[in-house]
């Protein structure tokens, strides 16, 4: 099997890793085992899910043609293949996590592929039709959309790209859905990524609250590790202002994660790197203003870059939970939770992952089916390609 490319930037130094103990939880098991050909390989992206708890992803190889396919797990954890990319102008590398509306219909993005070789924005009915809304055509335009996408009450689709744009450090843009039957999905560039100053390749997508966007860029910014950064609409168009430049100090460094909010507005995140046990961060930032309160939550022990890359997921509870990619007492990655009290917040290991049968390097979200949380492993499990795993909190 060929392989698929991911973003390399994100885990060169767990191969080299040492060891940091960890406790194993009895509550893991592993729901699906990736095969390749037939159901897809690398879910690299994590999982959606929808209000029956039936579970939606991506594999970014294998499927048919070998470029990668998208998945449904519906509640009995049998796994169908809803549509397999075929390369060039249908996209390839599917990348980010899914999203669905009210309909059913699936909204992601590939890395690759589409009429200019650029990646794509596409749709995918729930009987399995796809449709590619949008090809990127590379700078000016943006290029390589590694993040999923947020929607609006309209039907706009936001997100980000980490390459093209003016100064080929990445965009921010929206999908306006056409007024006609027939016609296209029209693409507005919001904002492209300066010289560094003002951040850099935003490798994960954006997140809408009160009107605002708000996101991270991996590089870049004031010291280079990366930015929290905010856009602005006005009649004149978005303008940006960086909410935190992280200094790769006790805030952490390095960013792919992107941001999710809370009833009453505040945002949490995670850096990948820094932080005074060096194994990236969980903050939380407040909006105030032009600006933000920024508090870290906890340091996850680690090394280099070998913390969270997708988003955290909050409960209704206000419990956090998240996975690390490569630290753990076997450099395979974690699965962890953090939970408020008296001002503080106490870590838990729910899962230390072996590499082998139960999966290696978790670059996922986690979403909650049936009161359980679940996840994937980009590599790992019986056929090495990557597995849906399950934990019981």
């Amino acid at each position: 099997m060929k392989s698929k490319s991911i973003p390399a930037f994100a885990f060169v130094v767990c191969l080299a890793a040492g060891a940091v103990p960890g406790a194993r939880a009895q509550t893991f098991s592993v729901a699906h085992t990736f095969a390749g050909p037939s159901d897809g390989a690398n879910p690299l992206n994590g999982l959606a899910v929808d209000a029956s708890g039936n579970l939606y992803g991506t594999g970014s190889s294998g499927g048919a043609s070998n470029n990668g396919v998208v998945f449904k797990m519906d509640t009995a954890g049998a796994l169908t293949v809803l549509h397999n990319f075929k390369g060039g102008a249908d996209g390839e590398n599917p990348q980010g996590v899914l999203i669905l509306d009210k309909s059913g219909n699936i909204y992601g993005t590939t890395a690759a592929g589409g009429v200019s070789g650029a990646g794509t924005v596409f749709r995918v009915t729930a009987a399995g039709r796809e449709t590619v809304l949008y090809s990127f055509a590379g700078a000016p335009d943006g290029a390589v959309p590694d993040a999923g996408l947020a929607r609006d009450a309209a039907g706009h689709l936001y997100g980000t790209t980490t390459a093209g744009g003016a100064n080929g450090n990445g965009t921010v843009f929206r999908l306006s859905p056409p007024k006609q039957k027939g016609a296209a999905w029209t693409e507005d560039l919001l904002y492209s990524f300066g010289t560094g100053a003002d951040g850099a390749t935003p490798v994960a997508g954006v997140t809408l609250a009160a009107g605002k966007l708000y996101g991270t860029t991996s590089a870049g910014g004031a010291y280079g590790f990366g930015t929290i950064f905010q856009l602005t609409p006005s009649p004149s168009g978005w303008t940006e202002s960086i909410i935190h430049d992280f200094q790769n100090f006790d805030d952490g460094a390095v960013p792919y994660a992107g941001l999710i909010p809370d009833k009453a507005g505040n945002l949490y995140g995670a850096a990948t790197e820094g932080g005074t046990n060096g194994g990236g961060t969980i903050f939380e930032f407040t909006p105030v203003g032009g600006g933000a309160t920024f508090t870290v939550l906890y340091s996850n022990p680690g090394w280099g870059i070998s913390g969270a890359f997708r988003d955290v997921l909050m409960d209704s509870s206000g419990n956090l939970y998240g996975t690390t990619h490569c630290d753990g007492a076997y450099s395979a990655g974690t699965v962890y939770k953090l939970t408020p009290a008296a001002g503080s917040w106490t870590y838990t290991s729910l899962y230390v992952f072996t590499g082998g049968s139960d999966g290696l390097y978790s670059y996922s979200n986690l979403v909650v089916a049936h009161g359980h949380i679940y996840g994937t492993t980009n590599a790992g499990g019986a056929n090495g390609l990557g597995v849906v795993f399950e934990v019981a909190p």
